[in-house]
């Protein structure tokens, strides 16, 4: 028997949701979710296709309560650019949860995995960052620094952005396009000691498999959100700085040690603190997360299925009640 499957081009997602509290609230309930231990969600898929410098990821999971599940695929073909098109693409199939049946593509070329991979750096940033933050740093200069400055502004309102990058015109570009989002003050920092050295957050955002980020730079009331390693070999932190933390959180520790900065810490012997909580924990109330405004914290997201499921039930929301999207039957 035909059924019904909506359609929803990147276009008209980006109508239907936006990066605010709405979206980050959802990404939250998705991290509390986790914590409670009934959600299902598989280890990552990665596909490696080195002769084209591409790799595919795909994510899911089953969240009880929820009517449906995505699966999210994601490619990244790192040589597009060369030949004019973009390097991520991708798209979420929302199935139902009852039948299994599709219920709606999500034609998003990574829109949505990009507002909720922001979305998570927030949720870290409120249960983690010190109650006050007066300067934010990013290192990293594409959309996903410009984007989790934009989202962890929400939850912790500062009055300055400092931006590294190896590329110094795209640092300064991309701290031109924070300021012209938040109208506050943005501007490149060439030194990426002064820039931790000055700021109470600081979100990595690199594809770096060397580390970036020192340790002997962290100091106390500082929090740092690590989201660039999520393959098998990246590393953004220097391994001992897990250890100098006062807490490190995980977003999901069995990743964190196979693909995040965990894995790294863990692989030069410098992590001897057993299982570390996970960021749902802190959500949930189940673990204490910061405790004092001078403690030092780290957050390690290497991205969940759950996350994915979230968003994509959200944007299906959204797109219905918008009357967004095409409906054609199977």
């Amino acid at each position: 028997m035909p059924h019904d499957i909506l359609v929803l081009t990147e276009a008209e997602l980006r109508k239907a949701v936006r990066l605010d509290l709405e979206a980050i609230g959802v990404v939250e309930s998705a991290f509390a979710a986790l914590a409670s231990g009934k959600v299902v969600m598989p280890p990552i898929l990665s596909l490696e296709i080195a002769e084209a410098h591409g790799e595919v990821d795909v994510k899911t999971a089953y969240i009880p309560g929820f009517d449906g599940f995505a699966i999210k695929i994601s490619p990244g073909f790192f040589d597009n650019p060369k030949i004019g098109l973009p390097s991520l693409n991708g798209l979420m199939i929302l199935f139902s949860a009852k039948t299994g049946l599709v219920e709606a593509l999500l034609l998003d070329n990574g829109f949505l995995t990009d507002v909720r991979t922001a979305a998570a750096g927030a949720v870290a940033a409120r249960h983690l960052a010190p109650s006050k933050v007066t300067t934010a740093g990013v290192m990293g200069t594409g959309l996903q620094a410009r984007l989790q400055i934009l989202a962890a502004h929400q939850v912790r309102p500062f009055e300055r952005v400092l931006v590294w990058g190896r590329d110094a015109a795209k640092a300064a570009a991309c701290a031109a396009g924070i300021a012209g989002d938040l109208g506050i003050e943005a501007r490149p920092e060439s030194d990426p000691a002064r820039l931790v050295g000055e700021s109470q957050l600081v979100v990595t955002t690199t594809p770096a498999r060397q580390p970036i980020l020192e340790a002997e730079w962290l100091h106390p009331g500082l929090h740092v959100t690590a989201m660039g390693s999520d393959q098998e070999g990246k590393n953004e932190i220097e391994p001992a700085a897990l250890a100098r933390a006062d807490l490190y959180v995980a977003d999901r520790v069995s990743q964190c040690e196979k693909l995040g900065e965990l894995a790294a810490a863990i692989a030069a012997g410098a992590w001897s603190g057993g299982r570390p909580p996970e960021l749902g924990e802190i959500v949930a109330g189940l673990t204490q997360g910061r405790t004092s405004d001078d403690q030092l914290t780290i957050c390690d997201l290497t991205g969940t299925g759950a996350q994915d499921t979230a968003i994509a039930t959200f944007a299906r929301q959204r797109a219905l009640t918008s009357g967004a999207g095409t409906t054609i039957q199977s």
